[in-house]
């Protein structure tokens, strides 16, 4: 893969004259999937809006990297996975089915199955032998594929201009095209089935896909989410829409502006291994300032959500991130899969100037403040401040990434990976070995939280779109952060502090804008800790801290982080056996005026929340082994075997105050 890597960049021009030309992607025109018949009003109703949980990242065997690993998971058991059914992983069996059983410990309340928009038309042609293309040397080298190096796909998701394989398409690309129709409306269908129309409104489904953008070998990948069952005839592709613009261009097109029924957005994902690329200040292909500004409405517009964690990490922050002026963060050293991926203990340099680099870097392979959401939300003050608009402006979720349909499966104890047999055997899903497919830099991910009045497609969608959303790294955890320039300090005491803070303050996600003489904003945080599955309680909490950032006059980038509530309490687990030690707290609720905030500048705030220490999965595993037979992963010389879990609210973005 490196050898092919490094020859890319001198191909490149050549590159978009092979294979056939990508179709127009205007010509995904809107339909109506399914049923059209009006969803009952939900029973449940709660004002003050409740914590839903779900998962919007999740890829099944219409994914060609989850069926290279043996997956036969469709798209409608997954949605059963996600709401309490069983299903099947391999290894396979003679017959063809899966050997390992597993079953979701809490059923989830939404999920969306997001598969790869790429290739899917060449899948379901190269996997079926009454294909006339079956025979062909594309299609045996995809089934032959057992990791993304081997994928003959995977130049074609990395150059910056992609086209399709003509042996396989044809021509005129109308062969994937039609077989890409028919997995398209298997996934439809699976939606429209598993969603739950009835006034009991226990479930819900989203239409969605991923655009896997892997452009010079930096994660520039997006979930695309629709808000109802109006959804183009077919996904539109990195192979069509080869700039990040260039698809929410695209999907305002057609969507926004081609139906006032329509809506939709983009959610970015593991910008830890962008390469600095997922969050880069960049304006390519704009003239002057006022479409750079244009430019930075429409990506705030299409993307007001962004993945903080899921199975490759967590992308929030760095300890000690170069650059970045304030205090070292330690807990920002959580689940760095980036580390563990390096070929020596070492981090490598910081990133040059990507806007002018055009070197393949198989991600990631340096370091930059723009892969982190923490940095982003903050130079995003910077851009505001420069055009008038912030194109970070986003709020923060998390989701798991499976490729093994497991919609919300993220119990620690007995996870069995998400990479069908790359990660089934627990020799690899316990190494540390650099390469090694779903080795252990991989974790269960993280988990998407919205506070919607209720569990329907509306509620929650125009959750996210007002970024009242939250994430965490697995456990069900409930926080919630509000501001205000006046909330009571005691607050916390009080027994309608809820009420009291959802009518003064502006709620996690929103603006607020200070008034003139106003000391500084006030915040309020609440948090409640999982109450886990029946018969295994969650983790207590440990404490609330608010992150703030802020840019300088002089144009430079600080974090502060202030606990809350709460703090430490010296509670420790011992990786050993896993028993915890010490206490914490299953509720916790804090009031804290920043008394350092400068009304010049405005700031940008969220809320994180720290259970106490865990167990990883990989210490849970490797313990069940006799010590004679565990991998020598087991010695965890690259990822902890004690975790803190945690959630992360959206932020709040406080402007205006000072003199009167």
């Amino acid at each position: 893969m490196l050898v092919l890597a490094s020859l890319l960049a001198p191909l490149a021009i050549a590159w978009s004259g092979c294979g056939n030309e990508p179709p127009d992607p205007r010509d995904h025109a809107l339909f109506r999937a399914g049923t059209t018949t009006p969803r009952e009003p939900c029973s449940e109703q709660t004002p003050l809006r409740r914590a839903l949980f779900g998962d919007l990242h999740v890829h099944t065997t219409l994914s060609s990297d989850a069926w290279n690993y043996d997956l036969e998971v469709r798209p409608s058991d997954s949605y059963g996975y996600a709401f309490g059914d069983p299903i099947l992983l391999p290894p396979k069996d003679a017959a063809g089915r899966g050997t390992r059983e597993v079953r979701i410990d809490r059923p989830l309340d939404f999920a969306a199955v997001t598969d790869h928009a790429e290739f899917l038309g060449e899948l379901v042609l190269c996997r079926d032998p009454a294909s006339e293309v079956y025979a062909s040397e594309s299609c045996a080298a995809l089934r032959a594929s057992t990791v993304p190096a081997d994928n003959p796909h995977a130049l074609t998701i990395m150059t910056p201009w992609p086209s399709r394989e003509a042996e396989v398409c044809g021509e005129d690309g109308k062969r994937c095209d039609r077989a890409m129709l028919d997995a398209w409306q298997e996934i439809i269908e699976a939606a429209e089935r598993w969603n739950d129309r009835s006034a009991a409104c226990e479930r819900t489904t989203f239409i969605g896909w991923e655009f896997s953008d892997h452009r010079l070998g930096s994660n520039l990948h997006r979930n695309v989410i629709f808000k109802s069952n109006l959804v183009p005839t077919r996904p539109i592709s990195y192979v069509e829409a080869n700039r990040e613009w260039t698809l929410w261009s695209l999907l305002e097109e057609i969507c926004l502006e081609g139906d006032p029924d329509c809506d939709v957005l983009a959610i970015p994902h593991n910008s830890n291994i962008s390469n600095g690329r997922m969050f880069a200040v960049d304006y390519a292909e704009t003239n002057g300032r006022a479409a750079e500004t244009a430019r930075a409405k429409l990506r705030a517009k299409m993307e007001p959500v962004v993945e903080i964690m899921q199975h490759k990490g967590d992308s929030e922050c760095r300890a000690q991130m170069p650059g970045i002026l304030g205090s070292a963060d330690e807990l920002c050293r959580f689940e760095k899969f980036e580390d563990a991926t390096w070929k020596t203990p070492e981090p490598p340099g910081v990133c040059g100037d990507l806007l002018s680099d055009w070197r393949i870097r198989l991600g990631p392979t340096c370091i930059s403040h723009r892969s982190y959401v923490r940095y982003a939300l903050t130079e995003g003050l910077a851009e505001e401040r420069r055009i008038g608009a912030n194109p970070f402006k986003f709020g923060l979720i998390g989701s798991t990434d499976t490729h093994n349909g497991l919609a919300g499966g993220v119990a620690e104890r007995d996870w069995p990976g998400h990479l069908g047999i790359a990660d089934g055997n627990l020799e690899n899903r316990l190494s540390e070995e650099p390469g090694v497919m779903g080795n252990m830099a991989n974790g269960p991910g993280g988990i998407a939280g919205v506070w919607a009045e209720e569990n329907s497609r509306e509620a929650i969608f125009e959750a996210l779109r007002r970024r009242e959303v939250f994430g965490t790294s697995g456990p069900r955890i409930e926080p919630r952060l509000y501001a205000g320039a006046e909330l009571p300090a005691d607050l916390c005491e009080r027994s309608d502090r809820l009420a009291l803070a959802d009518r003064a303050g502006v709620p996690m996600g929103g603006d607020l804008a200070l008034p003139a003489g106003a000391a500084g904003p006030v915040f309020a945080a609440f948090a409640s800790a999982d109450p886990g599955p029946p018969g295994a309680p969650g983790n207590d909490l440990q404490r609330i801290q608010l992150i703030k950032g802020w840019v300088d006059s002089e144009g430079g980038l600080h974090e502060e982080v202030v606990d809350v509530a709460g703090g430490p309490n010296g509670a420790t687990v011992d990786p050993r056996t896993c028993e915890p030690q010490g206490s914490g707290a299953r509720e916790l609720c804090g009031v804290w005026r920043d008394p350092a905030y400068d009304p010049a500048l405005g700031a940008v705030y969220y809320a994180r929340v720290v259970e106490n220490p865990s167990c990883r999965y990989s210490a849970w595993q490797c313990n069940a082994l006799p010590e004679s037979e565990r991998p020598s992963g087991c010695a965890h010389e690259r990822m902890s075997p004690i975790q803190q879990e945690r959630a992360w609210t959206s932020p709040i973005w406080v402007r205006g105050g000072g003199p009167a």
